[in-house]
């Protein structure tokens, strides 16, 4: 459905032109602003990397019960947000961290 213009150029009624659809990170994606962009679940994802955990399995159960992603899928993600610079935006203290942490891991290979 068409909106139309009280007054447009060809007269009353004119449809509008489409607008132009939002580029990731403005307003209008589905996050609220606060997250510089990132969506809900990205913000969810760094405040579990942000947490300490008492063993692996406790972040595991954290990541399938709280966020309803598989670990496979949580680390894909997360690996995706440390090269986006919105996430480093957002909090940059446990995305440079994380981006060491992986710099080191790929060293040792």
């Amino acid at each position: 459905m068409t909106e139309e213009t009280p007054e447009g150029p060809e007269g009353p009624g004119t449809p509008k032109e489409p607008e132009e659809p939002e580029e990731p990170g403005t307003p209008g994606d589905g996050s609220d602003g606060d997250g510089g962009g990132l969506g809900e679940r990205e913000r969810a994802v760094l405040a579990v990397e942000r947490r300490s955990w008492p063993g692996p399995g406790a972040k595991e159960r954290a990541v399938r019960e709280g966020l309803g992603l598989s670990p496979t899928r949580y680390y894909q993600l997360l690996n995706a947000l440390l090269d986006d610079p919105r996430a480093l935006a957002h909090d940059p203290v446990t995305v440079n961290r994380l981006r060491r942490v992986r710099e080191e891991r790929e060293r040792r290979r």
